[in-house]
């Protein structure tokens, strides 16, 4: 079983000597772990880098919304595989409640695929843990405090060194976010391809305030879901203003 990446010291630019250092450091966090080919650097943005006229933030801002990231994540993933993936990639844990990957979703939808990258690193979080200068990282095994839940849930998004983010296109925390319950730690091949044994069951999905045309609102809806439609299915429903009351397994 392979383990989560633990930077045990946070890669900081303090001069332009450590430029080449961040750089490596952030094409690992932000955009995943691929292999970068020397037509695919960020030669304009690096170069600002090394001679300090943008910050540390500011050059993970520009790797966010380049066409490199958004075609491996916007555009080849799954809704809610690019949000978790967000998480991961910016602030260094996972997505903790249904409302935060509804809060994101929804940006995406009303304000544009930019504004989504901007409301990770122009958050207070993100200033408070990384401020202008140090690489974002994986926090959830490094801060004290940090839940069982949360460790289990960012070790389904990173399998460690060699996990490249792009290779996997489904969410892996879609029923433990969802229902608000915890993910076991499966061995990696397990997770590859989608949210593991949860694809092959039914969910039962009791719905409040749902919306879905002009002639009617049903107040409470329930929905028979498998596991492998519950991105499209929960996406539909956030979409209608809808309110998940539960998501339960139907034995």
């Amino acid at each position: 079983m392979g383990s989560i990446v633990i930077n045990a010291s946070p890669v900081e630019l303090w001069s332009a000597n450590d430029a080449q250092n961040v750089i490596r450091a952030v094409y690992k966090q932000v955009l995943g772990n691929p292999h970068v080919m020397e037509s695919e650097r960020f030669v304009k943005a690096e170069s600002q880098l090394a001679d300090r006229s943008i910050s540390v933030r500011e050059f993970v801002r520009a790797i966010g919304k380049s066409d490199f990231y958004r075609d491996r994540y916007f555009t080849s993933c799954a809704p809610y595989r690019f949000v978790e993936l967000n998480f991961m990639h910016f602030l260094g844990r996972p997505p903790q409640s249904q409302a935060e990957i509804s809060e994101h979703i929804v940006r995406c939808v009303t304000e544009g695929y930019d504004a989504e990258i901007d409301s990770y690193v122009d958050s207070d979080e993100y200033q408070t843990v990384f401020g202008e200068n140090v690489v974002p990282y994986t926090r959830s095994n490094t801060e004290a405090g940090q839940s069982q839940v949360t460790f289990n849930r960012m070790y389904a998004l990173n399998r460690g060194d060699t996990q490249i983010s792009s290779a996997v296109k489904s969410s892996q925390l879609v029923f433990e976010v969802a229902t608000n319950s915890s993910n076991k730690i499966a061995p990696a091949s397990v997770n590859l391809g989608g949210s593991g044994e949860a694809n092959k069951k039914k969910f039962k999905i009791l719905v409040q305030g749902s919306k879905f045309d002009t002639r009617r609102r049903v107040s409470t809806s329930t929905y028979l879901v498998a596991g492998d439609n519950m991105t499209a299915q929960i996406q539909r429903i956030n979409r209608t203003s809808g309110k998940i009351i539960s998501i339960t397994e139907v034995v």
